[in-house]
């Protein structure tokens, strides 16, 4: 068994989880920064900041969207994604050191969203919605995959 090297693909699993989580905390800290002000404002001020055309439909649609956003809706995405964020860092660190439970918790946590990614699929066919759900049945397939091929080596040896 492999038990000096660590796959490249659990690390690439890892790295990726750790990316979702600092992405995640950076959403988070945008939702919280926008308590309490002109939402709108905000989000203007950003897109100017990146030089973001401000003819551009897209600035348009997500303005209108925060700015219906209240303090408590901003409240609960905050929370939310952090403690999505909590879960990511804890899958991405666990895998990382190659703990048996971090495998676990992703199979579980993953397969836990499937349905979830599947019923937006359904209500809307895109690209970037394939790719999630085909990547996250990959990761869930090769950790399954991983957490067997271990469980029949240990009844043997």
């Amino acid at each position: 068994m492999e038990k000096d090297r660590p796959s490249p693909v659990l690390l690439l699993v890892a790295v990726t989880k750790l990316l979702k989580a600092a992405l995640l905390v950076t959403v988070a800290v945008g939702a919280h920064k926008l308590l309490h002000h002109d939402s709108a404002e905000v989000v203007r001020h950003w897109a100017h900041a990146v030089r973001v055309d401000p003819a551009n439909g897209w600035l348009d649609t997500t303005i209108v969207r925060i700015a219906g956003l209240g303090d408590r809706r901003l409240e609960a995405i905050t929370i939310g994604t952090l403690l999505y964020a909590t879960l990511f860092a804890t899958e991405g660190v666990g895998l990382l050191l190659r703990r048996r439970w971090a495998e676990y918790l992703t199979v579980i946590s993953t397969s836990l969203l499937l349905p979830v990614e599947i019923y937006e699929l359904v209500r809307g066919v895109r690209v970037s919605k394939i790719v999630v759900l085909v990547l996250n049945l990959l990761i869930v397939a090769y950790l399954v995959w991983r957490l067997w091929k271990s469980r029949k080596e240990h009844a043997r040896g």
